[in-house]
C-alpha cells in the first residue's frame, strides 16, 4: 500500500490549498490516469476529473507567434475571464515567456476554488520532420530532445533561456507545476513522414526506458515517441514530480481504417498510442487527438459513420467517429484536445450538419462549439479542449494563403475570408469597430475626426453625400441618397476601382461606359441579390483554379479586358480529388463568399450579425467590405492584386487609391431591355476622387467577447464530470 503524504504547495487568498499525493518517497501528483478516465487529488481523495478546457495562442494582431508580444497583465486579465467562462484547464502548444508563468502561478495564489490547470505542450520540428522525412535523423532527435529539457525546465520555474529567434526566452523562476495536469508533445504527425521513418528503419527494436516503452507492435515512428515521452517523464522526475503523458495525434494518423476516406494520403498510416505504455509512471499516460467536424473527407464521405444519430435523431458522423475512436482504446483515457469552428466571412470546407470551416456567426459557432463537447462527454472521453481561446490574426489556411501578398504582413491586417484567424472565443476586433456601427445611423460617423474619414466630392444622380473609412479588416462607406433607399424598388450599386483595367461597361451598367474599368461591383438590394462581384478576368478564383489547375471551366472572351462580365466572388471548399491520389473522381466544390448580409453589428442588440455588411434607413447605406473583397493583397501595404499573370505565382501592384462610382437603378427599368444606345462620351470616372490611406506598420484593435462565449460557458457548467456510461462501437 502506498502512504499518503498531503502537502500544501501553494496557499491563495482565501487560504486553500493545493493538494498532492505522495505517491512514493519523494515523488508526488496531482493528477493521475485510472482506467479511462482521470482523476485529481482533491479533499484528500482520488475524485474524477473532466477536463472542460481551451487552447491558447501566443500571438496579438500585429505580431507573428515568434515575437512573443503577450504581457503578464495580458494573460491575468485573459485567465480572469476563462476561470469565468468555466474552463479548468489551460493548453498551451509550446514554451510561453517567463510572464505566462508568473501569470499562472499569481492568478491562482488568489483564486478562490480549484486552481486553472495548465496542459504543457512540447513543440516538436515540426518544419524539420517534414523536411527532411526521417524523425531518427540526429539533428531532428537532439533538437527535440533539447525542447523537452527546456519546457520542463520553464514549468518548474528552473531554467534560463537564451535568446533565440521564434522561441520564448528569459529568465523562468515561478513554479507552476503544482497546476500541472499534464505534458502534451509533438505536432499533428505528416503521414508522409511517418510511412517513411517506418519504411527507413524497419529494423528499429522497440524503445526501452525507464518509465515508458515501445510495445511489440509499435512501428519505428511510435518506438520513436516513446522515447521522447520517456525523456520528458525523466526530466520531471528530477523534481520529485509525476503527471500524466500525452503526445499530440489527429486523424489523418489515427489507428481507425477507413474506407469511406477518398484521399489515400488522409489513411495511410497509423500512430497508434496504445503501442506505447508506462511501466514506472502511477501518474498514467492517455490518449489525444485533435478533431474537427470538416476534415478530412470521411466525416462526409465514409458510410461506415453514417450508423449514429444524435440527440436530435440526425446522422452525426462526428458522433458515430468519436464512439470508433474510444472504443479502439479500451481502457485508456482518450481526450480531444482540439476541436471548434471558426466565426468568420470565409470557409475552408464543407461539413455534415452545416459544420464548416468557417462561414459561421459568433452565435453559431458557439451553438456548434457547445454541439461538438457534448458530444465528446457524452461519448465517454476524459474531456475536450476547445480551440481557440483568441483569434490569430497572423493564421493562414490554403484557399486565401496564395492572395496574401506579401505573406510577411499577414498580422499587420484581419482577412476575414481566412477562416483560420477567426477560431477564438475572444474577438480581436479591428480598430474602427468600437466606433463605427453597421445600423444605417450616422450619427457615430459624424463623431469621427476628419483625419479618420474622407468625403469623396462627386456630382452623382440621387447621391447627396459619398463618405469613407477603412480599418485594419474592411473599408467602410456611408451614402446619403437623395430619397429614401427602398430595396424592393431600388438598387443600389457602388463600382470599385483600384488600378488601370477592368470593366468600362457591362450589363449592370445600364448603358453607362466609363473611361477607366471598375475591378468589382457591390449591388445592394433583396437579401438574395445583395453581393460583391468581381470582374472575371481580374477574379483570382477563376485565374487560379480555371487557368492554372483546370479544375474550372473558363471561357477565353470572358477572360479578355474589359468583357464586360462580372461573376460572384468565390472561395474554393474542395479541390477536385481524382485517381491516382483519390479513389475515385469528386469535382472541386466552392463557395460564395461575396454574399452581403443586411443587419447591424450592433453587438449589445439582440439582431446582432457578426457577419452584417450593410444596412439602410432612409435616406443613409451604410456599408462594410473586407480587404480581399476588393481585390487587396495586403491593405497595410497598399498591395493589390494585378491583372499580370507571371508564371506561377501571382504579382500585386500599389494601388493609388480606391474610387467609387455610384448608382441606382429603379426594378421596373432594371426589368426592361438593356439601353441599347450608349453615350458617345464615357463617363469620366478617372476624374472621380480616390479614397487613400498611409500604409501602416502598427495595428489598432480591441477585444470583445465573441456571443460563442456565453454558449461555451453553459456547457462547461453543464458538465461537471465525466460520463462513465458504456458506450458501443
Amino acid at each position: 500500500m502506498i502512504a499518503a503524504v498531503f502537502t500544501s504547495l501553494w496557499w491563495n487568498g482565501s487560504g486553500n490549498r493545493v493538494e498532492s499525493m505522495e505517491i512514493s518517497k519523494g515523488v508526488q501528483t496531482k493528477f493521475r490516469t485510472n482506467g479511462e478516465y482521470i482523476e485529481v487529488y482533491q479533499d484528500q481523495a482520488w475524485k474524477p476529473f473532466f477536463t472542460k478546457g481551451i487552447n491558447l495562442g501566443a500571438s496579438l494582431p500585429g505580431h507573428f507567434p515568434g515575437e512573443l508580444p503577450i504581457t503578464k497583465e495580458d494573460y491575468l486579465r485573459w485567465f480572469s475571464m476563462i476561470d469565468e467562462m468555466g474552463a479548468n484547464v489551460i493548453r498551451i502548444y509550446t514554451i510561453h515567456p517567463p510572464a505566462f508563468y508568473e501569470a499562472l502561478v499569481a492568478f491562482n495564489q488568489r483564486k478562490e476554488g480549484e486552481p486553472l490547470y495548465l496542459m504543457q505542450g512540447i513543440w516538436s520540428p515540426e518544419e524539420l520532420l517534414i523536411e527532411k522525412q526521417d524523425a531518427f535523423l540526429p539533428e531532428i532527435h537532439e533538437q527535440f530532445q533539447q525542447e523537452i529539457r527546456d519546457a520542463v525546465g520553464a514549468v518548474y520555474g528552473a531554467v534560463t533561456l537564451p535568446e533565440k529567434m521564434g522561441k520564448a526566452s528569459g529568465k523562468y523562476r515561478a513554479n507552476a507545476s503544482p497546476y500541472l495536469i499534464g505534458w502534451h508533445i509533438g505536432t499533428e504527425w505528416d503521414p508522409v513522414m511517418v510511412q517513411k521513418t517506418n519504411k527507413l528503419h524497419q529494423a528499429t527494436e522497440p524503445y526501452q526506458g525507464k518509465h515508458f516503452r515501445a510495445t511489440p507492435q509499435a512501428s519505428p515512428f511510435e518506438s520513436w515517441l516513446a522515447e521522447m515521452v520517456d525523456l520528458v517523464a525523466e526530466e520531471e522526475s528530477q523534481y520529485g514530480w509525476q503527471h500524466p503523458m500525452t503526445f499530440t495525434n489527429w486523424v489523418t494518423t489515427d489507428p481507425i481504417q477507413h474506407p469511406g476516406e477518398p484521399i489515400y494520403h488522409e489513411d495511410m498510416v497509423s500512430v497508434d498510442p496504445t503501442h506505447i505504455e508506462p511501466i514506472h509512471w502511477k501518474a498514467g499516460y492517455f490518449a489525444s487527438y485533435h478533431v474537427y467536424p470538416y476534415y478530412p473527407d470521411l466525416f462526409r464521405y465514409d458510410s461506415d459513420l453514417k450508423q449514429v444519430k444524435n440527440d436530435q435523431g440526425e446522422i452525426d458522423t462526428y458522433k458515430a467517429y468519436l464512439r470508433k475512436l474510444k472504443a479502439h482504446h479500451d481502457g485508456l483515457p482518450i481526450m480531444v484536445t482540439e476541436f471548434g469552428v471558426p466565426a468568420s466571412w470565409g470557409n475552408a470546407h464543407l461539413g455534415e450538419l452545416g459544420r464548416d470551416q468557417g462561414g459561421h456567426t459568433e452565435e453559431r459557432q458557439g451553438e456548434i462549439d457547445a454541439q461538438l463537447m457534448r458530444e465528446i462527454h457524452a461519448e465517454g472521453y476524459a474531456g475536450g479542449i476547445l480551440f481557440v481561446w483568441q483569434d490569430e490574426w497572423f493564421k493562414k489556411t490554403w484557399n486565401t494563403m496564395k492572395f496574401e501578398l506579401p505573406e510577411d504582413r499577414r498580422s499587420l491586417w484581419l482577412n476575414v475570408l481566412t477562416n483560420e484567424s477567426l477560431f477564438g472565443v475572444l474577438g480581436m476586433h479591428p480598430g474602427k469597430e468600437e466606433l463605427l456601427t453597421i445600423d444605417g445611423d450616422k450619427t457615430d460617423w459624424e463623431k469621427l475626426d476628419e483625419g479618420q474619414k474622407q468625403r469623396l466630392e462627386m456630382s452623382r444622380p440621387g447621391l447627396s453625400e459619398l463618405w469613407v473609412t477603412h480599418d485594419e479588416a474592411y473599408l467602410y462607406v456611408l451614402a446619403e441618397l437623395a430619397e429614401d433607399f427602398d430595396p424592393q424598388t431600388r438598387t443600389l450599386y457602388l463600382g470599385f476601382d483600384t488600378l488601370p483595367g477592368g470593366n468600362r461597361k457591362a450589363p449592370e451598367l445600364s448603358g453607362q461606359t466609363l473611361d477607366e474599368g471598375l475591378e468589382t461591383l457591390v449591388r445592394l438590394g433583396d437579401a438574395k441579390e445583395s453581393e460583391i462581384l468581381i470582374a472575371v478576368n481580374y477574379d483570382f478564383h477563376t485565374r487560379l483554379y480555371g487557368k492554372r489547375y483546370r479544375m474550372l471551366p473558363v471561357k477565353e472572351e470572358a477572360m479578355q479586358d474589359n468583357s464586360g462580365v462580372f461573376v460572384p466572388w468565390k472561395l474554393a471548399v474542395g479541390m477536385a480529388m481524382e485517381p491516382p491520389d483519390s479513389k475515385a473522381y469528386y469535382p472541386m466544390e466552392e463557395v460564395v463568399a461575396g454574399k452581403l448580409r443586411r443587419g447591424t453589428t450592433d453587438a449589445s442588440r439582440p439582431d446582432y450579425n457578426s457577419l452584417t455588411a450593410w444596412e439602410a434607413k432612409g435616406r443613409i447605406v451604410e456599408l462594410r467590405i473586407p480587404w480581399m473583397l476588393l481585390g487587396f493583397t495586403d491593405p497595410s501595404s497598399l498591395q493589390v492584386m494585378s491583372y499580370r499573370d507571371e508564371g506561377a505565382a501571382f504579382v500585386t501592384e500599389t494601388t493609388k487609391g480606391i474610387r467609387i462610382f455610384p448608382w441606382t437603378v429603379e426594378r421596373q427599368a432594371a426589368s426592361q431591355a438593356p439601353i441599347a444606345v450608349e453615350s458617345d462620351k464615357p463617363y469620366p470616372l478617372t476624374k472621380l476622387p480616390r479614397y487613400k490611406w498611409e500604409p501602416w506598420e502598427e495595428v489598432h484593435y480591441h477585444e470583445r467577447k465573441k456571443q460563442s462565449y456565453t454558449r461555451i460557458q453553459q456547457v462547461f457548467q453543464e458538465l461537471t464530470e465525466p460520463n462513465r456510461k458504456e458506450t458501443k462501437p
